[in-house]
């Protein structure tokens, strides 16, 4: 694409400065007219949180999303550079971004005054009009707006007093561009100061210079509400500055987040066609998040990131992945027993209150593996403790007649698939079972028939025991004896 490269020319072109909350404004109109989708990639916001940022960008507000760790609140920042134009005219070699016929730096107003139409000029791409920061304590002024710098004054031979010695910051730099602070409350207080006048005015002020540049920045923050008592605090005066404040979510159903987890996992493509997940184990997956941020060990003020489904999503293909070179398979269907292999993705991405340190960050996990193993379980087959008195048939007569009969089914983590099915075809009852309640069919039947008796277990119908590299299924009245006859052997040796 063909610029114009000198001042005169962009003269010419009938070019006109535009305010960037305005361009903002101009090409999100744009967009809303020609129904386009301006946040590709964000899921379950629809309705909520992107009408708030479209009606803050109309309004050519500054932002603040607020909300718990992985509601994408950076991603939606990051998407607004798809509402500047693609390309804008600046001053060639110009620090701060400065508009040709608008400048606001030394620098440029020198240049043009010298060079006159023949001032060259460069074009910005949008993709470098963004500038982002994370807020951490260690942050100085001299980061954000900027400092004397004496190097600049012994190589060009200036005073301190002169205005050219000052190395600017990334505030003055991000000059129409968006500027995104992250983790705001992290920001000391006096440093937070430093961005009043600025939100308000435009006026910066380094050192002893008195310096009024009017810059056209479009500020988005990001805030968790947990920081305002564990770190922090976004202090009032600058909160009051910023227009709109915007709340975010976690996803509220199981399906919007279950095309976040598939939207935003990071599989191999070998991982792909090696392994695929039955549905249901997606569902339990998701449902370990959700029962996670409703669980009485979980601090509910932390937040339970969908990064957790992510990183499980990813950690039970790659065990089942594992399992497949193993037993030298090209192909296998992920199991409920892989999820051994997630353990890892959670216990890493909980917070646990008193209770929940108490149980054990492993403990927890695998109870909120169980709860969601339940809720699946009841939502296929029936549930054992709602039958009815008097019912002539017992669906788990069969099976539980096979354990009480002293049957127990062993279930290794790395078994072929072979041995794995072998296994389940054994528990008489269990496969005409599956049958009966669900529409399974070939390997993913196997996936049902391992549930129902997951589900029999968190129903206390059977005994499960979790060995280091199996699961063993056996009666649970059985194994209840069998631990009062070891208790009672230890007593008759002493």
């Amino acid at each position: 694409m063909q610029h114009e490269q000198t001042l005169g020319e962009l003269k010419s072109s009938g070019y006109r400065p535009r305010p960037l909350k305005q361009e903002l404004r101009d090409n999100l109109i744009s967009k809303l007219r020609r129904r386009e989708k301006i946040f590709d990639g964000i899921i379950g916001f629809d309705d909520t949180v992107l009408p708030d940022v479209e009606r803050a960008v109309l309004s050519r507000h500054n932002i603040l999303l607020l909300g718990l760790r992985g509601q994408a609140k950076t991603r939606i920042a990051r998407l607004l550079v798809h509402l500047l134009d693609e390309y804008i005219p600046i001053v060639a070699g110009s620090e701060l971004n400065d508009d040709p016929l608008a400048p606001i730096s030394r620098f440029a107003k020198d240049l043009i005054a010298e060079a006159g139409d023949d001032t060259p000029i460069a074009w910005l791409h949008r993709d470098e009009r963004y500038v982002e920061k994370l807020a951490t304590p260690d942050v100085s002024v001299a980061d954000l707006i900027g400092d004397v710098d004496p190097i600049k004054a012994a190589a060009l031979r200036l005073p301190y007093s002169d205005e050219r010695v000052i190395h600017f910051g990334l505030v003055p730099r991000a000059h129409r561009s968006i500027f995104v602070i992250n983790e705001l409350p992290d920001l000391q207080a006096r440093i937070q100061v430093s961005l009043f006048n600025i939100l308000q005015e435009g006026d910066i002020q380094i050192r002893g210079f008195k310096l009024r540049l009017p810059l056209d920045i479009q500020f988005v923050f990001t805030a968790n509400p947990e920081d305002y008592t564990n770190r922090g605090s976004i202090i009032t005066p600058l909160k009051d500055r910023i227009e709109s404040q915007i709340l975010t979510h976690y996803p509220k159903t199981v399906e919007i987040s279950r095309q976040i987890t598939q939207q935003e996992s990071r599989l191999h493509p070998e991982q792909s066609e090696r392994v695929a997940v039955p549905d249901v184990l997606a569902m339990i997956l998701e449902e370990i998040a959700f029962i996670a941020r409703d669980s009485e060990y979980v601090d509910e003020k932390s937040g339970v990131s969908a990064r957790l489904t992510i990183s499980a999503y990813e950690n039970l293909v790659s065990t089942a992945e594992r399992r497949a070179l193993i037993n030298k398979s090209d192909r296998t269907y992920a199991r409920i027993t892989d999820f051994w292999g997630v353990v890892p993705a959670i216990t890493g991405k909980i917070e646990l209150v008193y209770e929940g340190e108490q149980e054990g960050p492993y403990q927890v996990a695998m109870n909120l593996f169980g709860q969601a193993v339940k809720k699946l379980f009841l939502a296929h087959f029936p549930d054992p403790d709602k039958l009815r008195k008097g019912q002539q048939r017992d669906p788990y007569g069969v099976v539980r007649a096979w354990f009480a009969a002293g049957n127990t089914m062993d279930l290794l983590n790395d078994a072929d698939d072979q041995q794995y099915q072998k296994a389940l075809d054994a528990v008489a009852g269990l496969r005409k079972l599956t049958e009966t309640y669900t529409q399974a069919t070939g390997e993913e039947l196997y996936t049902y028939m391992e549930l129902a008796l997951h589900g029999l277990t968190e129903c206390n119908i059977l005994n499960k025991e979790v060995l280091e590299s199996s699961l063993s299924f056996r009666d649970l009245l059985a194994n209840m004896l069998g631990d009062e006859e070891d208790d009672f052997d230890e007593e008759d040796l002493n």
